[in-house]
């Protein structure tokens, strides 16, 4: 599924041609996505011009000046810009045509979502109750503190929860860990102030790495160019079960949290 990194580096790729554009017609041939297309989508964008692409937690917001166009890429999403007249495949549901481009979505697995909100999109029921942004200053490890005092759950597991913190996926989650030397299943209240100061740098600096990477590419995700994602080149434990820790040489373990794999190094995250 489409992490933070992965969401933003499409935010990069289609703002530089889609903000000030105007969107003249939408196609929209299959409505059935996670949540159905609103019926109405294709005349409320008919020429209209686009002010901002801006993205919270792993939602894009297209904003308009009458409302804001939500997308999140599910779990087999994307965006790319193809010529005028390509024509479809099976699995690409909706453009938006622009004067001398198209913007195709792209959904295989159809869990990903075109929705239309009119007023402050931070009032839409998907992001009313979300947390902080992982890359901006109200993320810290002050605050990391403070939220986990009262939860018992492991750490990595408070971490994928979106009213804690936004984005930090179980890919990117494994990999800060790592960083930060504690292991996924250390009871979130357990952490002392120095362990979650450190955590939260891990978390911010892991994200920043990944986008200027691209993100991560294993199955279906790529940019809004077409181009693949190569973070997945540097992880330290994630999906190497078995494998020599790149920093001490003991064998990454694997081990299951709820319904996801956690990996880390016994060496290097003692506890």
């Amino acid at each position: 599924m489409p992490e933070l990194p992965e969401v933003e580096t499409t935010r990069r790729g289609v703002a530089p041609t889609l903000e000030n554009a105007v969107i003249e017609t939408v196609t929209v041939r299959h409505t059935g996505l996670r949540w159905p297309i609103p019926e109405t989508l294709a005349a409320v964008l008919a020429d209209r011009r686009v002010r901002k692409v801006e993205r919270r937690a792993k939602y894009l917001l297209v904003r308009f000046d009458h409302g804001t166009l939500l997308i999140h890429l599910g779990m087999s999403g994307s965006l790319r810009f193809v010529p005028p007249g390509t024509p479809p495949t099976k699995h690409d549901h909706v453009d938006l045509h622009l004067h001398d481009t198209v913007l195709r979505y792209r959904d295989p697995r159809r869990f990903g979502a075109l929705l239309w909100h009119e007023g402050d999109p931070a009032t839409h029921p998907l992001l009313a109750r979300l947390g902080p942004e992982p890359l901006e200053d109200a993320f810290d490890g002050d605050y990391l503190y403070r939220a986990t005092r009262t939860r018992r759950q492991a750490i990595k597991q408070v971490l994928m929860d979106n009213h804690m913190v936004v984005g930090v996926g179980n890919i990117y989650a494994n990999e800060a860990l790592f960083l930060a030397g504690i292991r996924p299943d250390r009871p979130a209240c357990r952490l002392g102030t120095e362990e979650t100061t450190r955590l939260a740098e891990a978390i911010r600096g892991v994200l920043a790495r990944a986008i200027d990477a691209g993100g991560s590419t294993l199955r279906d995700f790529v940019g809004a160019g077409g181009e693949p994602g190569y973070f997945q080149q540097t992880y330290a434990v994630y999906a190497r079960s078995g494998e020599p820790c790149r920093v001490c040489g003991t064998p990454v373990v694997q081990i299951r949290q709820g319904q996801r794999s956690s990996f880390y190094c016994p060496g290097c995250q003692p506890c």
